[in-house]
């Protein structure tokens, strides 16, 4: 018998049955920040040879104010690479995910526990993606849609990340979807005997 976190079970409805939940894989879930980090390393190392030319030079002494926005604005890719690196440290421990026959629920937050969940008839795309770096941990990610955008027109994803059997998962989530949409849109006219309406409980 699945055993319920405490925090799930203060944020589901009534008749709202937690069917999966799991938590991300720590390794793997730390590694992503790899390529940030490797971009981040890079840049830092030009600013800190670019200081130090400067700085040699004695007609260009580097001021104050110079080594004020290396280190903090133009070095920015370089400590916040290293800063959301640690972040992942630190968050994975509030990291939590579940379904239920209602919505996806995701659990995160550093200092202070959050909560998001997405319907399933806000879902309007769900796949799963399992790269290099997920194959060497037997990990992947299930990523779902439901229509928000950036400011430049990028699709935003709920997801989640590095947990383990994600095609399981998927399959699951996307079974589960299928049926509660089915319900939903199945007109209450026609529904026969024995599934009188929306108070029926979904049996998966």
């Amino acid at each position: 018998m699945l055993q319920v976190a405490p925090e799930f079970e203060s944020v589901t409805e009534p008749g709202e049955k937690i069917l999966w939940q799991g938590k991300p894989v720590f390794l793997p879930f730390v590694l992503h920040a790899i390529p940030m980090l490797a971009f981040g390393m890079f840049w830092g190392a030009f600013d800190l040879g670019l200081i130090g030319a400067v700085s040699r030079n004695p007609a260009h002494q580097a001021s104050p104010s110079f080594l004020v926005f290396f280190l903090i604005l133009h070095s920015f890719p370089a400590w916040g690479s290293i800063l959301y690196s640690i972040y992942l440290v630190l968050v994975h421990g509030n990291t939590l995910y579940a379904y239920t026959n209602r919505r996806m629920l995701m659990r995160g937050g550093l200092f202070a526990t959050s909560f998001k969940s997405i319907d399933y008839d806000r879902i309007q795309e769900l796949d799963v993606t399992v790269g290099l770096l997920d194959r060497l941990f037997d990990v992947g990610t299930v990523r779902a849609f439901s229509g928000s955008l950036t400011s430049k027109g990028a699709r935003i994803y709920d997801r989640f990340v590095s947990i383990r059997d994600p095609y399981g998962v998927y399959r699951a989530i996307k079974g589960v979807e299928v049926d509660v949409k089915t319900d939903w849109n199945y007109p209450n006219a026609l529904r026969p005997a024995v599934n009188p309406g929306y108070t029926t409980e979904y049996k998966p």
